[in-house]
C-alpha cells in the first residue's frame, strides 16, 4: 500500500541499526529503571539506598557521568560480575538482560537525557497525519492508525458484515444484543449514512444509560451492602440511578466528576446533585462489635483518596499512604494534602421523596394538621371543659417549675463539638466514637435543687433526626447514656431514685432505664431504643436537696457501637419531694405550672390540645389521625457527603506507615507538584479539588477518561495498564492519537461521554472485521495496532442479558431497589450476618437487567463472579477476562440459562416452517446473523436426535408403545438446541 512521507520517514528510523540510535528516555530507559531500580533508587528518600537517586537526573549525575559510559558507577555496577557489587542485587532476583544494560549504557553514553514523563506533560493537540492514498477513512482516529500500521508494514482489515457490525455496536453502546428486525432494518438501509443513524439511535436509547453506569459503577466500587464480617444492606441503589440518568443526559464529564466530588458544595444543589456525592458513600463499613469507628473512617478515607488517584489521575495513588511512592513522583506529604480535601466531609443520609410522594405528604400532613386542630372541638363544649378541667387538676400536681442549665463550659474531645442552642439545648456535631464523654461546666446552682433532668431530644441533623448519634449496628439515631456523674460544690452527687418517660427493652429482658446511668457499669445505662425522631427524658433525684454550689456534670456514653446523645437540654427544679419524668412535653409542663389566670390563648390552646392527645372521648379521632400519619410515605434514603461547618472543621495529619494510631504533623489540602497547582485563591476544599481534576491544565483526567473508554470498545486501551499511568505503567501505542483524542474530549464545549463513543464506534478502525490475516497474526499478534477489529468476551451482565433478550424474557423496567435473580441455595449466606436469605424476586423482577442485581459484598451474584463480575470491594478500573470450565458449566446449568433455553425454544417453535426455518429464526435471535449452510445443517441434526431423545425418554416415562411426539417433546428438543446455541463461543464473545 502506497505510504505517506510521514509513515515513510518513520519506517526509515525504525530500519536504522539500534546501535546508531540514542535510546528514547521514555520508551526505553525509564520502564527499565522503574521496573529494576526506582524500587531502592527512587523518589522515597527513607527507603533509599546508598544515597542514590536515579529517578532525577540532577542527583543521579554523579553516579551517571553523562557522555562517559566507561567512567559511570552505574554502567559498571550493572556489567559487575562480583555478586557483592552487581546492581541490581541477585537477592532480588530482578536482573537486567543484555538489552537492557546495552540500552542504559548507550543512553548513558548519549549523554543520559531525562525527559518528563509523557502522562504528566500538557495535552496537545497534534497535527492529524495525512492518510495513505486509497485508504478508508471515516474520521482522524484513522488517520493516526493508518500512520501506525504503515510502519509496520501493516494494512487494516476490511470492514466487518452489517450483522456482525450490528451486534458489536449494540452491545458496545447499550450493552444487548440487537433484535433480528433491527439487523434487518439496519441490512437494508442503503443510504450512506445507515450506520451513523444506527449509532445515534443507540446513543439515543435509555439502554445506553444503562449500559455505561455499569462501567462507572466498577470505578465507584458500588454495591448494596456494607461489607466487612456483617456486611448488611444500605440503601444507596439512588446513586446507581443518579449515574444511569446522568449517562443518558449526557452529563459533561467535567460537571459529572463535580457532582459527584462536591455537588453539595455548589450553590442551591439539586437533590440529583446532593445524591451525586453517593460516590465517595461507596465504602465498605464496618458493623463489627468493638471496632473503633474513627479508625474505620480513617480506613474509609484512604480508599477514597485511593479511588480518586485512579479514577481521575490513572495513578496507584494509594501506594503513598505509607511512605513516599517508590516508583511515581508522589510523596507521603502529598497523599496526606489530598487526604485533606476530602476529609473534612461528614457521611449523613438523604431522605430522598419522589414528587408524587411529596404531592401525598404535604397532602396528608394539611389533612393531619387539620384534624388536630379540630380534635378538641370532636366533644361538646360544656364536656370538654369538664374533662379538660378534670385533666388539669389530675397533671398540676405532677408538674414541676424546671430551670434550664446553660453551660458555660462545654468539652467532648477533639472529635466532637457541643454546641448551646437557643432554647437552652445542646447540639453535639463531629466524629462520634464507640465511647464518647460529654463534661459539662454548669453555672451555679441555686439551693436547695431536688431533682436533676435530661431530655434527649430530636435534630434534624442526626441520624434518624436522633436524638442519639447512632449510625450504625443498632437503630439509626439511638444512644445509650451509660452513666451520668453529678458534682456539685467538689462533691459527686448521689442519686436515691431515677425515672424515665421511656425506657428501651433490652436483650434479656433487661429494661434500659435511668437507674442503669448511675449504677457504675459502663455497658449498661439509658435507652430509648423504638422512639427515635421524638423526645424522651429521664430525672435523677439526689438523696439530698443540693446546696448552692458550682457544678459539673459527665455524662459517659459507651456501646459496642457509637451511641451518644446528639442534641439534649439539662434543666434543675427545686420543688419539694423531687419531680419524675414526664410524658409530656416539657413546654407543657412549663405551662402546667402556670395558674389559669396567668394563661394566654395560645398557651390555654397548646394545655387543651395537650388534654385532646390523651382524652379517652377522642380515642376514635385519635385513631383517624393516626391512620392519616401511617399513610404518610417513607422516604427513600441514600448515602451522601455534607461539609462541616466552617467553625468546626476536621484536621488532617500525616500518618506515619499509613497507620491510623501514628498520625503526626498537621497537613493543609494540596495537590501533587508533578502536576499543575491547586488555585492557592480558591477554598481549599472538595469543590476546588473536582475544578481542579477537570481543569485545562490538568494533564492526566482526559488522557485517563478517553483511554478508559478506548479499552471498553477495542478490550485494549491505548495505555495498556488502564490503571496505572505512572513510570510503571505502559507507554501509550498511539501517543499522537491519546492526545488528540484526550484533546477532542476536554476541548471547547467538550467532555461529551456521547460524542466519544460516537467518535470511536463511527471510525473505519472500530468497523474492521476482527478475523486475523495470517500477517497480522504475526505481526500483529494482540491487536496493539488495530490491524483488525475488536473481538473481545463478553462482561458477565451482558451475557446474561443477552440470555434473557434473546429469550423474550428480558425486562425493560428501569431503576429502584436490587433485585434478586434466582440463583442456587447457599450462595449469598456464606459469609453472612445471621443468614440473610436471597429470596429470588418475582414477576419481572427476576427478569431484570443485571445492573439492578442486589450486589453482596461477601457473596457477590454467582453468575457474574464467575464470570469475573466486581464485588464492589474496591476500585476496578479493568475487569479480568478468564475463559474457566466453572464459566462453561455455568452456561450450561445455571437456572438463568435453563429459563432463557426454554423461553427461546418456544420462540423457534412457534416460528412458522419447518425445523430448518424454526432453527435459522432461533440462530438469527441468538447470534444476530443467519447461519450458513453448514451451521444450518448441524442445528437441524442436532435438533432430530434431541427430538428422538426426549420422545424416548418420554415414552419410557409413560410406558408407552412407541416413541412419543407431544408438544412437551418439541418444546425440550428446541430448548436444546437454544441451549448449543447459548453455549457457542460466538454468543459468548464480541465480534
Amino acid at each position: 500500500m502506497p505510504r505517506s512521507a510521514l509513515a515513510l520517514a518513520a519506517a526509515l528510523l525504525a530500519a536504522t541499526p539500534a546501535a546508531a540510535q540514542e535510546p528514547d528516555f521514555n520508551r526505553d530507559v525509564r520502564p527499565i529503571l522503574a521496573g529494576k531500580c526506582f524500587k531502592c533508587h527512587g523518589p522515597d528518600d527513607k527507603s533509599r539506598k546508598a544515597d542514590l537517586r536515579l529517578d532525577d537526573r540532577a542527583a543521579a549525575l554523579e553516579a551517571l557521568r553523562p557522555g562517559n559510559a566507561d567512567a559511570s558507577e552505574v554502567v559498571k555496577r550493572i556489567h559487575s560480575a562480583d555478586p557483592t557489587e552487581v546492581m541490581p542485587p541477585p537477592a532480588v532476583k530482578n536482573a537486567l538482560t543484555a538489552r537492557e544494560k546495552d540500552i542504559l549504557k548507550r543512553w548513558i553514553a548519549a549523554g543520559a537525557r531525562y525527559d518528563p514523563h509523557w502522562a504528566f506533560t500538557p495535552v496537545r493537540r497534534p497535527p492529524v497525519p495525512p492518510a495513505p492514498a486509497g485508504a478508508v477513512v471515516r474520521n482522524p482516529i484513522d488517520n493516526f492508525v493508518l500512520a501506525a500500521l504503515a510502519v509496520r508494514g501493516l494494512t487494516p482489515s476490511a470492514e466487518a458484515d452489517r450483522p456482525t457490525l450490528a451486534r458489536r455496536v449494540f452491545l458496545d453502546l447499550i450493552g444487548l444484543p440487537p433484535t433480528p428486525e433491527e439487523v434487518g432494518a439496519f441490512v437494508n438501509d442503503a443510504a450512506p449514512d445507515a450506520y451513523e443513524r444506527m449509532v445515534d439511535r443507540l446513543l439515543a436509547s435509555p439502554q445506553y444509560g444503562e449500559r455505561w453506569a455499569r462501567r462507572w459503577l466498577d470505578l465507584a466500587r458500588y454495591a448494596d451492602t456494607n461489607g466487612y464480617e456483617k456486611d448488611r444492606a444500605r440503601s444507596i441503589w439512588l446513586y446507581r440511578d443518579y449515574v444511569v440518568r446522568a449517562m443518558n443526559a449526557d452529563v459533561p464529564f467535567d460537571r459529572f466528576t463535580i457532582e459527584q466530588l462536591a455537588g453539595d458544595l455548589l450553590p442551591n444543589p439539586t437533590q440529583d446533585q446532593l445524591i451525586a456525592t453517593g460516590f465517595h458513600r461507596n465504602t465498605m463499613l464496618n458493623e463489627e462489635g468493638g471496632i473503633d469507628p474513627l479508625e474505620f473512617r480513617y480506613h474509609a478515607m484512604t480508599d477514597r483518596v485511593a479511588v480518586t488517584g485512579m479514577v481521575w489521575f490513572g495513578l496507584t495513588v494509594g501506594c503513598a499512604q505509607c511512605h513516599t511512592h517508590k516508583f511515581d513522583p508522589i510523596s507521603h506529604t502529598e497523599y496526606y494534602r489530598l487526604f485533606a480535601f476530602l476529609n473534612n466531609a461528614d457521611e449523613p443520609m438523604l431522605d430522598v421523596f419522589t414528587p408524587e410522594q411529596e404531592q401525598q405528604r404535604d397532602r396528608l400532613r394539611a389533612k393531619i394538621g387539620g384534624l388536630e386542630a379540630a380534635l378538641p372541638d370532636r366533644v361538646p363544649v360544656a364536656v370538654r371543659e369538664k374533662q379538660f378541667a378534670a385533666w388539669l387538676a389530675a397533671e398540676r400536681p405532677k408538674a414541676r417549675k424546671w430551670t434550664v442549665l446553660r453551660p458555660t463550659a462545654l468539652d467532648a474531645g477533639p472529635h466532637t463539638k457541643l454546641t448551646v442552642q437557643p432554647d437552652g439545648s445542646i447540639l453535639a456535631t463531629g466524629d462520634p466514637q464507640k465511647r464518647d464523654v460529654y463534661a459539662a461546666t454548669l453555672p451555679a446552682l441555686p439551693a436547695g435543687v431536688t431533682a436533676v433532668r435530661i431530655e434527649a431530644l430530636p435534630h434534624d441533623s442526626l441520624p434518624a433526626r436522633g436524638p442519639g448519634r447512632a449510625f450504625y449496628e443498632g437503630p439509626f439515631g439511638d444512644f445509650l447514656l451509660s452513666e451520668f456523674v453529678l458534682t456539685a460544690g467538689g462533691q459527686r452527687v448521689t442519686f436515691a431514685g431515677t425515672s424515665e418517660s421511656f425506657a428501651a427493652m433490652a436483650k434479656g429482658a433487661n429494661p434500659t432505664t435511668a437507674a442503669q446511668a448511675i449504677d457504675g457499669q459502663q455497658q449498661s445505662g439509658w435507652a430509648a431504643t423504638g422512639r427515635e425522631g421524638t423526645a424522651s427524658q429521664a430525672v435523677f433525684v439526689p438523696a439530698a436537696a443540693l446546696p448552692a454550689s458550682a457544678a459539673t456534670l459527665e455524662l459517659a456514653f459507651e456501646r459496642h457501637y457509637s451511641a451518644s446523645l446528639g442534641r439534649f437540654r439539662l434543666a434543675v427544679t427545686t420543688a419539694p419531694g423531687g419531680a419524675k419524668a414526664s410524658t409530656l412535653p416539657a413546654e407543657v409542663e412549663e405551662l402546667l405550672t402556670l395558674p389559669d389566670d396567668r394563661l394566654t390563648a395560645d398557651q390555654r390552646r397548646t394545655l387543651l390540645a395537650a388534654w385532646a392527645k390523651a382524652a379517652p372521648e377522642l380515642k376514635a379521632a385519635r385513631d383517624e389521625i393516626d391512620a392519616a400519619r401511617k399513610q404518610l410515605p417513607k422516604p427513600t434514603t441514600t448515602l451522601v457527603f455534607r461539609e462541616r461547618p466552617a467553625d468546626f472543621p476536621r484536621e488532617t495529619h500525616r500518618h506515619h506507615r499509613g497507620e491510623f494510631l501514628q498520625p503526626k504533623e498537621p497537613v493543609t489540602p494540596g495537590g501533587l507538584a508533578v502536576l499543575p497547582p491547586v488555585p492557592a485563591a480558591a477554598p481549599q476544599n472538595r469543590l476546588t479539588l473536582a475544578r481542579w481534576l477537570v481543569s485545562p491544565d490538568n494533564p492526566l483526567t482526559a488522557r485517563v477518561t478517553v483511554n478508559r473508554q478506548w479499552q471498553a470498545l477495542f478490550g485494549r486501551g491505548i495505555v495498556r495498564t488502564v490503571d496505572d499511568f505512572g513510570y510503571q505503567g505502559d507507554a501509550p501505542s498511539h501517543p499522537a492519537l491519546l492526545d488528540w483524542l484526550a484533546a477532542e474530549f476536554a476541548g471547547p464545549g467538550g467532555w461529551s461521554m456521547k460524542k466519544l463513543h460516537r467518535l470511536i464506534v463511527t471510525s473505519a478502525t472500530y468497523r474492521q472485521a476482527s478475523r486475523a490475516a495470517p500477517e497480522q497474526r504475526s505481526k500483529d499478534t494482540e491487536n496493539v495496532w488495530l490491524s483488525r477489529g475488536p473481538r473481545v468476551r463478553l462482561e458477565a451482565e451482558q451475557i446474561r442479558d443477552s440470555l434473557l433478550r434473546a429469550s423474550g424474557l428480558l425486562s425493560a423496567k428501569m431503576g429502584g431497589p436490587g433485585v434478586f435473580p434466582p440463583q442456587p441455595a447457599g450462595v449469598a449466606t456464606e459469609g453472612s450476618y445471621n443468614g440473610q436469605p436471597w429470596t429470588p424476586s418475582p414477576g419481572e423482577d427476576r427478569y431484570r437487567r443485571g445492573l439492578y442485581t442486589f450486589t453482596k459484598r461477601t457473596a457477590p451474584f454467582a453468575m457474574s463472579a464467575t464470570f469475573d463480575g466486581p464485588s464492589g470491594e474496591a476500585c476496578q478500573a479493568r475487569r479480568e477476562v478468564s475463559n474457566t470450565p466453572l464459566q462453561a458449566l455455568t452456561m450450561l446449568n445455571d437456572q438463568v440459562l435453563t429459563e432463557a433455553a426454554q423461553a427461546l425454544g418456544r420462540r423457534a417453535l412457534a416460528h412458522p416452517g419447518d425445523a430448518s426455518a424454526k432453527a435459522a429464526h432461533l440462530f438469527r435471535i441468538a447470534l444476530a446473523r443467519t447461519p450458513q449452510a453448514e451451521d444450518l445443517a448441524v442445528l437441524v441434526r442436532f435438533h432430530a436426535a434431541q427430538r428422538e431423545r426426549f420422545a424416548a425418554d418420554a415414552a419410557r416415562a409413560t410406558a408407552a408403545a412407541g416413541p412419543g411426539d407431544g408438544p412437551a417433546v418439541e418444546r425440550a428438543a428446541w430448548a436444546a438446541v437454544a441451549r448449543a446455541v447459548f453455549n457457542l463461543d460466538e454468543f459468548v464473545n464480541k465480534e
